[in-house]
């Protein structure tokens, strides 16, 4: 499952990253210049914040806790999107 989000700067990315902490899957972010774990620190900052990313999850995560996620997500997910 993917859904286009939107990282403008570091205050952002740090802001993701511990919102997703919460979340006991896994969560990928995924762009032109790889994907990086979510979950990782480290891993956001090498994402390129001018182009288009993807937040990457698995088919078969419970939707109740997908559905949270994107609740808590919810200022920085691509509206257009489709699941």
């Amino acid at each position: 499952m993917t859904r286009g989000i939107r990282v403008k700067n570091t205050d952002d990315i740090q802001k993701i990253n511990k919102i997703v902490t919460k979340y006991g899957f896994d969560i990928w972010i995924h762009g032109k210049s790889g994907m990086v774990d979510a979950k990782s620190l480290l891993g956001m900052f090498l994402l390129s914040l001018n182009e288009p990313l993807q937040i990457v999850l698995e088919d078969d995560e419970d939707p109740a806790a997908v559905k949270a996620l994107f609740k808590d997500l919810a200022e920085y997910l691509e509206i257009d999107d489709e699941d």
